[in-house]
């Protein structure tokens, strides 16, 4: 605890998501990104984030309480809470969120995944090591982000460990065919940063940290 001129500044805390992220394009325009959660603070969950050809940003979370900390943390256009369901079957993922049904087929590891898979996962979780691959995933990876300001004066870091391509994408929204995979063009404006351009499921540890609180 500091103290400066008779007020106190608590240390913002951290909250640490382990799982998987997904993100695709479609021919119709619709960009989807998935959060596959295996253990966070809210226990395991699954939340769906969706960009419209015409810019409209929604995000399908399993409870109120994932979508306000979600919605708190990145920029929506609307938010629903709707049960969200994901199964893995070796390389097949299906999704079910409310009227978004995605199914999509992962590939073999290229060079990128080779490399994660490399990254130890005790510095995977560190959010120096986060900061020190912030160039390198922008240049390498059409804009990608590792750390940045997040909503609600939040900080974020992401730490991954392993990524494949994703092959083949069916979709439909709204009982609307959204079309085939296509690349993830524009990119997405939840957060301060896209997932990469070409479509891929990748292994990361988010690291959010929460306002810092001062009083008296």
């Amino acid at each position: 605890m500091n103290r400066k001129r008779g007020r106190r500044t608590t240390r913002p805390a951290r909250l640490r998501f382990e799982g998987w992220i997904a993100g695709t394009g479609t021919s119709s325009g619709t960009r989807i990104v998935l959060g596959h959660w295996e253990r966070s603070p809210f226990g395991s969950f699954s939340d769906v984030m969706i960009e419209r050809a015409n810019g409209e940003r929604l995000l399908l979370a399993p409870t109120r309480q994932t979508a306000d900390f979600v919605a708190d943390t990145y920029a929506f256009d609307t938010v629903r809470s709707v049960p969200v369901r994901v199964s893995v079957e070796a390389e097949t993922w299906t999704i079910s969120a409310g009227q978004l049904e995605v199914r999509f087929t992962t590939g073999r590891r290229g060079p990128v995944g080779l490399a994660l898979r490399a990254v130890p996962a005790a510095l995977a979780r560190r959010p120096a090591w986060s900061a020190l691959t912030d160039v390198p995933a922008r240049l390498l990876l059409n804009g990608v982000r590792t750390r940045g300001s997040a909503g609600g004066g939040r900080r974020e870091w992401y730490g991954a460990r392993d990524q494949r391509p994703i092959r083949a994408v069916s979709a439909a929204f709204e009982d609307q065919d959204l079309g085939v995979m296509a690349s993830v063009e524009p990119p997405v404006r939840f957060g301060f940063g896209s997932v990469p351009r070409k479509p891929a499921v990748t292994r990361i540890t988010t690291t959010v940290e929460l306002a810092r609180i001062s009083g008296p």
